[in-house]
């Protein structure tokens, strides 16, 4: 596995009238396969979400946040993923033990996993009163395709998102990344042409990780005339605490929590995003069960 540490690069093009993203993600993906034990196509399907959530939070400001649902009807269930602007991502899918045979082009069937029909949904919290959603459908299934139709339709930015994982035959990951080029107002018809012909020729995200181009090596293939403006850390950080998931304990009212106590002698609650256990006894369900009265 590429010891790198995964990092996003946002750069412009043709004086501010492109946007674009690009990052490594194989550290955050090879995480989250070893937290959740997803197998393969799962691992693909999970990778490229969390790198398109991960991109989309990289277009946030401060406290602002991002979740991501994809909701198809394939046997993987959805694939959930939050981010924000600090490069912190996390994320799971409903069943990670999801394993096909290649697709017709010999790769990972991320498609068959996911389905070809259903819905993205994208929740940003961006500090008003109510969050902002945008849904699309599934057009594809292989999600590079997806997100490109997400930001087309709910955002009213034509844009080209390319996103790879590639798992090694002892099912780590070997690289993971991608991109988002988004096209602002003011070109021309050429210089959109030009941009398409540019993402129409890459060589796949995962080609061009394994022959270890940096983000911005990737960004200026597409458009050699990239300007780097910044860049950010990406890292795999879980907000689930023992104090939050008391907190969810109390919530469940005095009958449930005394249900506990009486027929279980304990309760275990395990984060969906990280996959760690809280363990709570007896004792300490009562002191839970005393705050719930209180």
């Amino acid at each position: 596995m590429d010891n790198k540490r995964d990092r996003l690069v946002r750069g412009t093009a043709l004086d501010g009238r492109v946007r674009a993203f690009a990052v490594r993600t194989t550290a955050l993906v090879d995480e989250l396969r070893r937290r959740h034990d997803t197998y393969p196509t799962a691992t693909a399907a999970l990778g490229r979400t969390v790198t398109a959530a991960a991109m989309m939070g990289a277009m946030l400001k401060g406290q602002e946040k991002l979740a991501v649902m994809v909701k198809g009807n394939g046997p993987i269930g959805q694939i959930t993923a939050e981010s924000n602007a600090f490069g912190e991502v996390r994320g799971y899918v409903t069943n990670p033990h999801v394993h096909l045979p290649s697709n017709s082009l010999g790769k990972l069937d991320v498609a068959g996993a996911v389905g070809t029909e259903g819905f993205i949904d994208i929740s940003k919290d961006l500090g008003m009163k109510e969050p902002y959603r945008g849904s699309v459908p599934i057009i594809s299934g292989e999600l590079g395709d997806d997100f490109t139709y997400y930001f087309a339709v709910s955002e009213q930015t034509p844009a080209a998102v390319g996103l790879g994982v590639l798992v090694e035959t002892d099912n780590s990951v070997r690289v993971a990344g991608g991109f988002i080029v988004q096209l602002l107002p003011g070109l021309t018809d050429e210089e959109i042409t030009e941009i398409e012909r540019a993402v129409g020729s890459l060589p796949s995200v995962t080609a061009l990780l394994e022959e270890g181009l940096e983000p911005e090596e990737m960004l200026r293939y597409l458009l050699p005339d990239a300007v780097i403006m910044d860049e950010l850390d990406i890292n795999f950080v879980c907000q689930c605490s023992r104090e939050r998931v008391e907190q969810t304990l109390v919530s469940l009212g005095e009958k449930e929590l005394e249900r506990l106590i009486e027929e279980d002698d304990q309760a275990e609650v395990v984060c969906h995003f990280c996959n760690e256990a809280y363990v709570f006894n007896k004792d300490e369900l009562q002191v839970i069960l005393d705050q719930a009265k209180s």
